[in-house]
């Protein structure tokens, strides 16, 4: 009887196990509602009736996936870029537009009291550009522009560089050299610009009463070629070197002190610590400040006009101050010609910035 009994449990025990088995199947099995589709199978599951497969299914665009994500950032930066387009954007393409006709001043569409005159300027393709570059006023205005933005970035940065240097050290009265250094870059450029004018005066200048007190002669700062690109210069330094001084000091601060620590005690000199540590330690600072300085310098309008107007003669202007020259000042107003020297202007920066980049990407750096 003891046998027989564990025989019927055993046997019960495996009916109610087939019978679960069973159910289960069938409710992995189970079809979906009418009009609904099924439910997705767990992984490792089999398909259920009524799924559609993904292999079909195309994935969302790029685009479509970046608004989906970031729809919130976009819209915030949305008027940014309408206010830019408007005022960057539409300049731009009438510039373009203008350097491809023969637009002047006698030409254009203008109002001359309740008369209306429309424009009758035509369309003349590159030819502004041709004559242009046949010309030898835009190549010595050039090599002069390519002299002095050479001449000022460099020593802009030599000197930036020297002071963040020392005032990355501790001393004493640090926080106020730094602020009188700074003080440049916080006053307005025309304001330093008249005030440098001041100084230069050949007659009653700050400069020349110093030489006199010497007993050395007046010097034509702004009068002889040779010493009017000389002062432009020394202006334009002067108004850089905050700027290249706040970034280089902020590089240095990012160097690791341990490095330096590790070079003294290995036995290496103050000029090997900054020539193995320091300088590879500012490149990616000192790539992107030589770059938007060499932009700034290129187009620097405030320092040739208000200081020289181009002067003495023509040997201190830059491709930006005679560009405005034919828009503004020559008659009749070159409107065209003066658009084909802002467009070739920013080509050269275009292409300036994409072999800076690639001579960057060379040397292993990622910008």
């Amino acid at each position: 009887m003891a046998v027989e009994t564990g025989q019927s449990a055993g046997s019960a025990a495996g009916a109610e196990g087939a019978r679960g088995r069973v159910r289960e199947t069938a409710a992995t099995h189970r079809p979906g509602k009418p009009g609904k589709p099924g439910k997705p199978g767990k992984p490792g599951e089999p398909g259920r009736p009524g799924e559609k497969s993904g292999v079909n299914k195309r994935p969302p665009g790029r685009i479509r996936n970046a608004l989906g994500r970031h729809w919130y950032a976009w819209a915030m930066v949305a008027p940014v870029v309408l206010v830019i387009g408007l005022i960057i954007g539409y300049p731009l393409a009438r510039g373009i537009y203008l350097s491809l006709t023969d637009a002047n001043e006698a030409n254009v569409e203008r109002n001359i009291g309740m008369n209306h005159i429309p424009a009758t300027y035509d369309f003349v393709g590159l030819d502004n550009f041709t004559a242009i570059l046949k010309d030898p006023i835009f190549w010595d205005r050039l090599v002069w522009t390519v002299t002095w933005t050479a001449a000022c970035v460099a020593l802009t940065f030599a000197i930036g560089l020297g002071l963040a240097v020392i005032l990355n050290r501790r001393f004493a009265g640090r926080t106020l050299y730094r602020s009188l250094l700074i003080l440049p870059w916080a006053v307005p450029a025309f304001v330093s610009v008249f005030a440098w004018r001041l100084l230069y005066n050949e007659r009653n200048g700050i400069l020349n009463k110093i030489l006199d007190g010497g007993g050395i002669d007046a010097v034509p700062w702004l009068n002889d070629p040779t010493m009017a690109k000389v002062s432009v210069i020394a202006v334009n330094i002067w108004l850089g070197v905050p700027f290249m001084l706040v970034a280089l000091l902020g590089g240095l601060q990012s160097i690791p002190g341990e490095l330096y620590e590790a070079a003294e005690m290995d036995g290496a000199g103050p000029w090997q610590r900054f020539r193995h540590i320091t300088l590879p330690g500012l490149r990616s600072v000192s790539s992107t400040v030589v770059l938007l300085s060499t932009i700034w310098t290129f187009n620097m309008f405030p320092v040739i006009f208000l200081l020289t107007r181009g002067g003495p003669g023509d040997s201190t202007e830059v491709l930006v101050t005679y560009a405005y020259r034919l828009s503004f000042v020559n008659s009749p107003r070159d409107f065209a010609g003066a658009s084909a020297w802002g467009v070739l202007i920013l080509l050269i920066l275009m292409l300036f910035a994409a072999v800076y980049r690639r001579a960057l990407r060379k040397q292993g750096e990622v910008w």
